[in-house]
C-alpha cells in the first residue's frame, strides 16, 4: 500500500520512517513524502498507485482543507485521506470529515493510533477495491451479454412481411427473452417455391446457456432441411434429435413443433416434440386446438422414433404458435394468462389482421397483463396466415 504523507513539518518524514519501518522492510507499506498541498497534488500525479494520504490541515502555500478539495476533484473513490491536526482544532477537522475525508487524528500524534487508523483505512480502501473490480466484471459481462443478444437475435428472422411478393402466404413471429438472452427459438424458410419449412422450440433452461443450446439448436436443423440431402421432415428430425442428444452432458432438452406446409394445397406435415398444443383460427372465426399425439422433447433419447402428423389449412385459415412463456405468464396476483385467453384472442380477432398485428396486440395484452413483475419465461409467437 503506497501511502503519501503531507506534513510541512520536516522531523515527520524521519518519525514515520522509524516507526514504520519494519512495515516498509516487508514491503507491506510504502512512503512518499510531501511537504504541503502543491507538492502533495505533484506526488499523486508521479505516483498514480497511491491509496492513502495522511495530510496535515494546517500547512504553507496550500493548507490540507484546499489540497482535500483537490484531491476529491479525482473523483478515484478508492483513494482515501485521514486528516491530521491540533488536538482542540475541531472546526477544521469537522471542516475536513465534510469535504470526504475518511477519518482523523490528532498532535501529538499517537503512532499506536496511527497504525491503527491506517490499519482500518487500508482494508476499506480494499473493499473499495474489490467493489470496483467486481462492477467492472459486471459491467464486462453485461457488455458481452449485449453481443449475444445482439448474435442471437440476428439469428432469428427479421423480415415483415418475410414473401412480400407471394399472393399464398403471410407469417410473422417474435421472441421476448425473459432474461437478456433467452433459450426460445422459431425459424421459418422456403424450402422450394411449394414448401415452407418452420419450427417453434423452447430449451429447457434460461439465460446463456439456455441461448447456446438454442444456437445449436436452430443452426443444426437448418442445415439439415437446407442440405442438398435433405430427404423428408421424419428422417432429418430424427437425425437432429440424434445430433443433439448425444453427449449432451447438460441433460438440456428442446421442446419443438416444426413441420411443412404445402403452399399450393394447404397440407402441413409437422411432427410435435413435446411442445404447446397449436391453434388454428378458422377463416369462419371458429379456433381450433391442434389434437396432440404425444413425442418426445429432442436431445432425450437419440434413437427416439418420431412420427409425422398432418392437418389440413384452407385459405384464409390462421396456424398459431407459440411457447409456454406466453400461457405461463404471471401477474402481481401470481396469476397465469393461461391457455383460454389464447384462445379468446384469436376469437376476437376480425379476420382482417395481418400475423404482425395479431402478434402485436398479443404482446401488448401479455406486457399489460404482466406489468411490474418480473418476466417468468421467454415468450415466442410464431402466426401464419394462409392467404385466400
Amino acid at each position: 500500500m503506497k501511502i503519501l504523507n503531507v506534513d510541512d513539518e520536516l522531523d515527520m518524514e524521519m518519525l514515520i520512517s522509524q516507526r514504520f519501518r519494519k512495515q516498509i522492510r516487508d514491503k507491506q507499506f510504502e512512503f512518499v513524502f510531501a511537504h504541503n498541498g502543491i507538492e502533495a497534488l505533484e506526488k499523486l500525479d508521479q505516483h498514480e498507485d497511491i491509496a492513502l494520504i495522511l495530510s496535515d490541515i494546517n500547512m504553507p502555500e496550500m493548507d490540507g482543507l484546499t489540497f482535500l478539495s483537490m484531491v476529491n476533484e479525482r473523483k478515484n473513490p478508492a483513494l482515501k485521506a485521514v486528516m491530521v491536526s491540533a488536538y482542540g482544532d475541531m472546526d477544521n477537522i469537522r471542516v475536513a470529515m465534510n469535504r470526504g475525508a475518511y477519518d482523523f487524528i490528532t498532535k501529538p500524534i499517537n503512532f499506536e493510533d496511527l497504525e491503527i487508523t491506517i490499519n482500518k483505512t487500508i482494508e476499506h480502501i480494499n473493499m473499495v477495491k474489490l467493489f470496483q473490480q467486481e462492477r467492472d466484471q459486471l459491467v464486462a459481462i453485461k457488455n458481452d451479454l449485449d453481443i449475444a443478444k445482439e448474435i442471437q437475435q440476428s439469428m432469428l428472422p427479421k423480415e415483415s412481411p418475410p414473401f412480400p411478393d407471394r399472393l399464398d402466404i403471410d407469417l410473422h413471429a417474435f421472441l421476448e427473452p425473459a432474461k437478456v438472452v433467452g433459450g426460445d427459438l422459431f425459424d421459418y424458410f422456403l424450402l422450394d417455391e411449394d414448401h415452407l419449412f418452420f419450427i417453434i422450440g423452447d430449451v429447457s433452461d434460461k439465460g446463456i446457456p439456455a441461448a447456446l443450446f438454442m444456437a445449436i439448436t436452430k443452426a443444426i436443423v437448418k442445415s439439415h432441411f437446407l442440405s442438398p440431402t435433405y430427404e423428408n421432415l421424419t428422417d432429418e428430425v430424427r437425425q437432429v434429435n440424434h445430433f443433439l442428444s448425444t453427449n449432451n452432458n447438460s441433460f438440456m432438452f428442446v421442446t419443438a413443433f416444426m413441420g411443412i406446409i404445402n403452399l399450393k394445397t394447404g397440407l402441413v406435415e409437422y411432427i410435435d416434440a413435446g411442445h404447446e398444443p397449436m391453434l388454428i383460427r378458422r377463416k369462419d372465426g371458429t379456433v381450433e386446438t391442434v389434437e396432440k399425439h404425444g413425442g418426445l422433447a429432442l436431445a432425450i433419447d437419440k434413437d427416439y422414433a418420431y412420427t409425422p402428423q398432418t392437418l389440413q389449412l384452407a385459405h384464409g385459415d390462421t396456424f398459431f404458435l407459440y411457447t409456454d412463456g406466453a400461457t405461463d405468464a404471471n401477474n402481481r396476483e401470481n396469476e397465469r394468462y393461461g391457455f383460454k385467453k389464447l384462445e379468446e384472442h384469436l376469437q376476437q380477432l376480425s379476420g382482417e389482421e395481418r400475423p404482425k398485428q395479431i402478434n402485436d396486440s398479443l404482446l401488448a395484452k401479455l406486457k399489460d397483463f404482466i406489468g411490474e413483475e418480473d418476466q417468468f419465461d421467454d415468450i415466442t409467437v410464431l402466426t401464419i396466415h394462409y392467404k385466400s
